[in-house]
């Protein structure tokens, strides 16, 4: 077993690398991940959580956080209504309202857990509005992510055998044709579905 959470952690930090090469990360602001260890594993969403593959995934993301000086935020099961485990300074800076419960592997799921346990002062927000994120297993993540999400392609499509998708967000093109925007026009392409 031991080789296998070795390979996922690299299969991660080769996936967290490739994205860093294709978006700018803003200093300070939010990083939603959504992990099913279950489906990492090989097992359906929800039926053989693990915190042992949340430890192993844990370490890479936390690596990456620090620094690209991210917010982690680790989107508990919908049985928590996927909530968010967040370190309390964060929620206190983005004006957060915390919410009581605390993640269990099989209401909130190992990564929540395990990040509950292991963030410095962590609590749990019902939402937040992330600039970009990873969602591994299937888990859902859109409804944390700023509209409009971007989705960005690595060579790493899967850790262990969960599905793996990452984003990134823009800033709404709203106006039209008349419109002025803050990016020039040759990069608006690179936002279209």
């Amino acid at each position: 077993m031991d080789d296998v959470l070795k390979l996922w952690k690299l299969q991660l930090e080769q996936l967290l690398s490739e994205m860093a090469e294709q978006t700018t990360f803003t200093p300070g602001t939010f990083f939603v991940v959504g992990c099913s260890t279950s489906e990492v594993a090989g097992k359906r969403i929800g039926t053989g959580g693990a915190l042992e593959v949340a430890e192993a995934l844990f370490g890479p993301l936390q690596a990456f956080a620090k620094k690209h000086n991210l917010n982690l935020a680790f989107q508990g099961c919908e049985h928590i209504n996927r909530a968010l485990t967040i370190e309390r300074k964060a929620a206190d800076k983005a004006n957060l309202d915390t919410v009581s419960v605390i993640p269990a592997v099989h209401a909130g799921g190992s990564m929540s857990t395990y990040a509950f346990e292991h963030l410095e002062d962590a609590v749990v927000v019902e939402s937040i509005r992330a600039n970009a994120g990873i969602d591994i297993g299937q888990t859902l993540i859109g409804m944390h992510l700023k509209p409009v999400a971007v989705p960005l392609r690595t060579s790493i499509d899967k850790i262990g055998d969960a599905v793996v998708t990452t984003a990134t967000t823009r800033p709404k093109l709203i106006g039209g044709e008349r419109a002025i925007y803050t990016r020039p026009v040759e990069d608006s392409s690179s936002f279209q579905d």
